[in-house]
């Protein structure tokens, strides 16, 4: 019953509101595994589209950006027209910052290379980047926002010697000493409020986990989903280097710095990025509509981990997405992928027969990887 609930809220959420303000992948690890060059067509779910900029740097010939909610790709588009319209400066102060006093202005500028369905959505909502109110920053909005905003209050807000603690742990100058603080920070992290909230299937559904995926984390992790959350958020502090790790810097903090920011926000790549937003194009719908819509030789496909939702919800609509990504691979096609599971055995045992994994290749990778929370990481060519 729970997790049906979850669904439901789940499916109100994705169907009436911008789910994810960043992107929750590093975009890292993707670009030494997809090998991206001027004769890459790749097809990326969108999300936040931090990643989509990011693998501009390697100037692939056409992206796709696909998404089913339109919300994702107005975001998308809000970042490519303040590259096109301002400077890197407006950028960082509405996407690195959070926000400015001058986000309207900033807006109006950009706004006209908007498509009608961005300017309807913006008009309404550029107030994200308000810096004023409880939730002053623009990563405290939108349903995964809205979600880090509340722990954030709940466990660092209200607990200042917690929040000291954090920020010294954003502050360590080595794996050793982010160890060190995390052991003194760990027993005041979880308690029976947190575990309880942790498994509520409402607050995953605003963090972006749909039903699907929670029953995947709680059939293969032995201590369940309180445990697989605990033993990666401290896998992601201590063995993983926090100078750089902007993806959790900006939900405990509301902003990234100059230093530890994505791609897209550091002055030195403006230009280059700016150079080849044309090659960006956008789809809003499922992506087996896409591919059936658009068919074509796509050289890489980047899947996020939406696979854990389609097994888990519509088989029907798993089945056909990949005879269409199959019809749509040109020759050698890489698909890229991640999951709640420590495996993919829950794809249908034909799709697993076209295609070949690399775990040589992802393994090494995803020990590395600065978001932390994925169960695995799949590459495989298509045969």
């Amino acid at each position: 019953m729970a997790f049906s609930t979850g669904q439901r809220f789940f499916n109100l959420v994705h169907g009436n509101y911008l789910i994810y303000n960043t992107c929750w992948e590093d975009p890292r690890i993707d670009r030494k595994l997809i090998g991206l060059d001027r004769q890459s067509h790749v097809v990326v779910i969108t999300s936040a589209g931090c990643n989509i900029l990011d693998y501009l740097l390697d100037g692939p010939a056409a992206i796709y950006a696909v998404d089913l909610n339109f919300r994702q790709n107005a975001l998308l588009e809000l970042k490519m027209a303040i590259m096109a319209a301002c400077g890197p400066e407006e950028l960082f102060a509405l996407f690195g910052a959070g926000g400015c006093a001058e986000h309207r202005e900033i807006y109006h500028a950009a706004r006209p290379c908007l498509s009608d369905p961005a300017q309807d959505f913006w008009d309404h909502n550029i107030d994200y980047f308000d810096r004023h109110g409880l939730r002053w920053s623009f990563y405290w909005r939108g349903a995964a926002g809205f979600c880090a905003w509340m722990f954030r209050h709940l466990l660092i807000n209200a607990r200042p010697r917690i929040r000291r603690m954090i920020f010294d742990l954003l502050e360590a100058a080595n794996l050793q000493e982010q160890s060190h603080l995390f052991s003194r920070l760990e027993p005041e992290l979880w308690g029976h409020f947190t575990s309880w909230l942790m498994r509520q299937p409402v607050v995953m559904s605003l963090m972006g986990v749909p039903a699907a995926q929670l029953r995947l984390i709680e059939r293969e992790y032995p201590r369940g989903l309180s445990g697989f959350i605990q033993d990666r958020i401290k896998r992601v502090f201590t063995e993983v280097p926090i100078s750089d790790n902007y993806f959790w810097r900006v939900y405990l903090t509301g902003s990234y710095t100059r230093r530890c920011c994505p791609n897209y926000l550091k002055r030195h790549n403006f230009e280059t990025i700016k150079n080849q937003l044309a090659a960006v194009h956008q789809y809003s719908g499922s992506l087996a509509d896409f591919l059936e819509h658009r068919p074509d030789a796509y050289t890489h496909f980047v899947l996020l981990d939406h696979q854990d939702w389609l097994a888990g919800h519509d088989q029907a609509e798993l089945d056909r997405e990949w005879r269409l990504i199959f019809q749509c691979s040109a020759s050698g096609a890489k698909v890229l992928m991640r999951s709640a599971g420590i495996d993919l055995s829950f794809l249908p045992t034909w799709v697993r027969r076209r295609l070949k994994f690399c775990p040589e290749r992802t393994e090494p990778l995803h020990a590395q990887d600065r978001v932390g929370t994925y169960g695995s990481l799949h590459l495989a060519e298509v045969l």
